[in-house]
């Protein structure tokens, strides 16, 4: 009984694995310097939940069991948030309050991304990323066009490669210092 104690939870390997691939993506050099995300904490965090958002996407048309893979990875971006918190010196008292903000910020990102994603409507992408991502009033047209051309390449995925090789995103340094034009 206590063996199972030690056993390795083949599930949790396989979502530990999906969050690091996902997590790898968001911190491509490429984001920041090419494509205007701030190279700081919160632009940190913004390239996390932009990717997330999108690995989610892609998770959410599959069939079962990715409705579950799509949870279970969630929950790993919580924890790892978590954990990033206590890191960085915040309290027991603190983390609960953090958490909340930064899941309220997460889920109004997905929020705001999912209908320009779903209508493939670069200019309200463009608004909602650059306000979010950037900071700015200013659009982001490369982050949206990046950002459009991962969500239709991750729903060419079937469950088998993105669990095998992880979410595969497109070279960002391919949308570094494009000018703005109609799609």
């Amino acid at each position: 009984m206590i063996f199972r104690l030690f056993r390795k939870d083949p599930q949790r390997i396989l979502i530990a694995s999906l969050y690091k691939r996902v997590a790898e993506a968001s911190r491509v050099p490429g984001l920041y310097a090419g494509l205007g995300i701030p190279d700081t904490l919160e632009g940190r965090f913004e390239s996390l939940s932009l990717h997330m958002v999108l690995t989610l996407r892609a998770l959410r048309l599959l069939p079962p069991p990715a409705d579950e893979l799509a949870k279970d990875l969630t929950d790993a971006f919580f924890q790892d948030l978590d954990a990033s918190l206590r890191e960085m010196g915040a309290g027991d008292t603190v983390v609960p309050k953090r958490m909340k903000k930064l899941a309220s910020s997460f889920y109004g990102r997905a929020h705001a991304y999912d209908a320009p994603l779903d209508r493939k409507d670069e200019a309200a992408l463009a608004l909602a990323l650059g306000r979010n991502a950037l900071g700015s009033d200013a659009p982001a047209s490369p982050l949206a066009r990046y950002a459009l051309t991962a969500d239709l390449d991750l729903k060419q995925a079937d469950l088998a490669s993105l669990l095998e090789r992880g979410p595969v995103f497109p070279n960002s340094e391919a949308f570094a210092g494009e000018k703005h034009h109609d799609a």
